[in-house]
């Protein structure tokens, strides 16, 4: 008898042990295999500068994206690798439970079905760019087995980088906040037919989701923070404007500063005739910001309504919904998820779903069928590439009027002195009668509309007689000063255009305004503000601290008082700035969201336990609170940051350390000035908030930027190769083996 129990318990630990390695082996060889790209011989130049910037050469558009590929490895492998298996759904093996999730909207989206069907038609010149860039990440992954975080990750292809694509793209526009909410049954949207007009209203009586925000500011995202440029600053001046005949243009997007959507300075050179600087994100080829020879444009975010949801009628099986009057059988489809736990990756079995509509989430309260801009397309892979070998104004319009690229505000400069801005929005091409902001009937057709609206029906300004554009994730309806304004009635309420402003564009509006000239000087004293505006939200917050009845709470009233006397800039010069940093974050967020105001008294409670607890008193320099923060390693830094949460000088975003500091980790991230001055050649200035290589500890150019960005200093970007060779560090070829 003991025996047999004997053999039993070996048995058992057997079958354990089994378990055990299967668990812990079995997605990698699950995974489906990517075919490497067909066999080219690919050669291009790196010339390195002093901080460490690529500049790289190649006799083809696509030997210069091969050399972007192992470039950007060199500095950030980390960092591509994450993107390159969100881009196969096997991010959940890397990152666990929260990569899992992205895994998901992976296969709801039908990310790798998109690419399939769409790769083979772009273009062949764009196809091969997306081949070689791949080959180029496969280079680098074969000559740097031990930096593999995950097995069989590796070849990848120009359709996977496409996949990639198809996942990333509805999220600057917000659709995390729709998916996320429809997952955990939580959304509360009415739902509007033809006979109930009008939208609902928000507290600046504007225009405005109801109650689930489905703008930009995704709460679930591949990508980070909130995947979305949820704060950025673009400027644009004209020679006239400028007062030395210069037309200036200026990017100042606010990326989070690590991860899938960090911005990747660079500058590209093909004999072909691609030229071009400025940055570019994980897993693109090339740089989608900056400026070539001849002009240049920048982002931000905007925040159309670009995104549908349709409640489905289903019948009692739940295997059918009602389309028309017929029943039609709704598509599903078994896949499983990867979720990485300590040594063990566990297979999650899910179901996704897909009707005539688009993607199907089924909760507790139905099934909710999504449509959003771009659906089923990856032509935008195509567009940005266009846009960096536009040569002038009607060119880089061209690439706009094909309406492939969903979103983001452009503002745009050129050598002949022009300046443009086009609240580009590929809105869907709607049925008027029906507020699109609502819950909408699943049952009639004519309601799947099949694409956006025209070019010409959204807003866009040229030439202004201002002389000046800015955006700052506002209204288009503030863009270029009184008098050159565009005017809302001009444009349908079908198109989803958001009217309300941030602080940041309240003031860029307000100093751009000013009578005189927008000289160089003048146009760096905006772009590094850090002032706030009494209005909107901040002057609603204010407004709630001067009526708070703190009778009986003496150190909450004696810290009111003080925020009471703030003068609204956050420079590091006054006693009221840190408790005002505290304060202002989470109102600027649920206000840029549409969530709910936090509690007035209760957000002021925590700002005095904080400052307290970590400095031991309320009014400490904001400057030894507010810090930028990157180690550990030889070349760790810990520096001071002025400026806040939507201010014009962002930090926007910060992780709470131990020592109570604020790590600022998204908001001014790369900043380029670009000048095309009369009878002169272009040329610019930029700065990160680290450096080339924000993942490599040991590198020089870890964080051999900080200092200068901290300062509001500018480096030189090296354009021109007689300029990169004067400055070189280090120049080396990589090539296809």
């Amino acid at each position: 008898m003991l025996r047999w129990l004997g053999w039993v318990g070996f048995a058992l630990v057997a079958l354990l042990v089994a378990i055990f390695i299967g668990l812990a082996s079995w997605e990698p060889f699950f995974a489906e295999s990517s075919d490497a790209p067909p066999m080219r011989q690919y050669r291009a130049e790196i010339i390195r500068d002093e901080y460490g910037v690529p500049h790289i050469h190649g006799r083809t558009d696509a030997d210069v994206a091969f050399g972007v590929a192992i470039a950007h490895a060199e500095d950030d492998f980390f960092t591509l690798q994450d993107v390159v298996a969100m881009a196969k759904g096997r991010y959940g093996a890397i990152a666990g439970e929260d990569g899992a999730a992205v895994d998901y909207i992976y296969h709801l989206l039908d990310a790798r079905g998109t690419a399939q069907q769409n790769y083979p038609d772009l273009p062949d010149d764009t196809r091969a760019l997306f081949e070689a860039y791949a080959a180029g990440l496969n280079q680098y992954a074969k000559d740097h087995p031990r930096e593999l975080k995950l097995a069989n990750l590796f070849p990848v292809s120009g359709e996977d980088i496409a996949a990639g694509f198809a996942l990333r793209q509805p999220f600057f526009f917000g659709l995390g906040n729709v998916i996320q909410p429809l997952v955990e049954g939580t959304p509360s949207y009415p739902e509007y037919g033809p006979d109930i007009p009008g939208f609902p209203r928000d507290r600046e009586g504007q225009d405005a989701p109801p109650i689930m925000d489905r703008q930009a500011g995704a709460t679930l995202s591949p990508f980070g923070d909130d995947g979305a440029l949820s704060g950025s600053n673009a400027f644009a001046i004209s020679p006239q404007k400028s007062g030395d005949g210069v037309t200036r243009l200026v990017s100042n997007s606010h990326q989070p500063w690590r991860g899938g959507v960090a911005w990747y300075e660079l500058v590209v050179e093909s004999d072909e005739g691609w030229h071009y600087a400025g940055a570019n994100l994980p897993g693109t080829p090339y740089p989608v910001l900056g400026h070539n020879e001849h002009l240049g444009w920048t982002y931000t975010v905007n925040r159309p309504d670009l995104t549908d949801i349709y409640k489905l009628e289903m019948d009692e099986s739940g295997t059918h919904y009602r389309l028309d009057g017929e029943w039609r059988k709704l598509e599903s489809r078994k896949v499983l998820l990867p979720v990485k736990l300590g040594p063990l990756t566990l297979p999650v079995p899910r179901t996704v779903y897909r009707s005539a509509h688009g993607p199907v989430i089924r909760n507790d309260k139905g099934y909710f069928a999504i449509r959003y801009a771009g659906i089923d397309s990856i032509r935008s892979m195509d567009a940005f590439y266009r846009e960096g070998k536009a040569t002038n104004l009607e060119e880089w319009l061209a690439v706009y009027r094909r309406m492939d690229i969903p979103n983001f505000n452009a503002v745009y400069a050129d050598q002949d002195g022009n300046i443009a801005y086009i609240y580009n929005t590929a809105a869907p091409d709607r049925k008027v009668g029906y507020n699109w902001r609502g819950m909408l009937p699943g049952d009639d057709s004519s309601l799947i509309w099949q694409g956006p609206v025209a070019f010409e029906r959204i807003p866009k300004l040229v030439n202004p007689a201002s002389g000046w554009l800015y955006n700052s994730n506002n209204a288009p309806y503030t863009a270029a000063g009184a008098g050159s304004d565009l005017d809302p009635a001009d444009f349908a309420p079908e198109l989803g255009i958001e009217l309300k402003q941030t602080n940041r564009s309240r003031r860029a509006w307000k100093l751009m305004s000013e009578q005189g000239l927008i000289d160089l000087t003048r146009l760096k004293r905006i772009k590094y503000d850090t002032g706030y505006e009494r209005s909107g939200y901040v002057g609603d917050l204010w407004d709630a601290l001067a009526a708070l009845d703190l009778e009986r709470q003496p150190k909450l009233a004696k810290a009111r008082d003080l925020l009471l006397t703030w003068d609204f800039t956050a420079d590091n010069r006054g006693a009221a700035d840190a408790l005002a940093l505290l304060m202002i974050k989470d109102f600027m967020s649920a206000e840029y969201q549409n969530k709910p105001l936090p509690d007035v008294r209760e957000k002021l409670a925590w700002a005095v336990d904080h400052l307290e607890e970590h400095f031991g008193r309320i009014d400490p320099p904001m400057s030894q609170l507010l810090r930028l923060r990157q180690g550990p390693g030889p070349h760790k830094v810990d520096l001071p940051l002025d400026g806040g949460s939507d201010t014009l000088r962002a930090s926007t975003t910060w992780d709470v350390d131990p020592d109570g500091r604020l790590s600022v980790n998204h908001g001014d991230s790369f900043i380029m000035f670009a000048e095309w001055a009369p009878g002169k050649r272009v040329s610019s200035r930029s700065i990160q908030p680290f450096g080339a290589a924000t993942t490599r500890p040991g590198s020089p150019h870890y964080t051999d930027q900080a200092k200068l960005f901290a300062n509001h200093g500018l480096k030189p970007v090296h354009f021109w190769r007689e300029d990169i060779l004067a400055n070189a560090k280090r120049r080396y070829v990589v090539e296809s083996n």
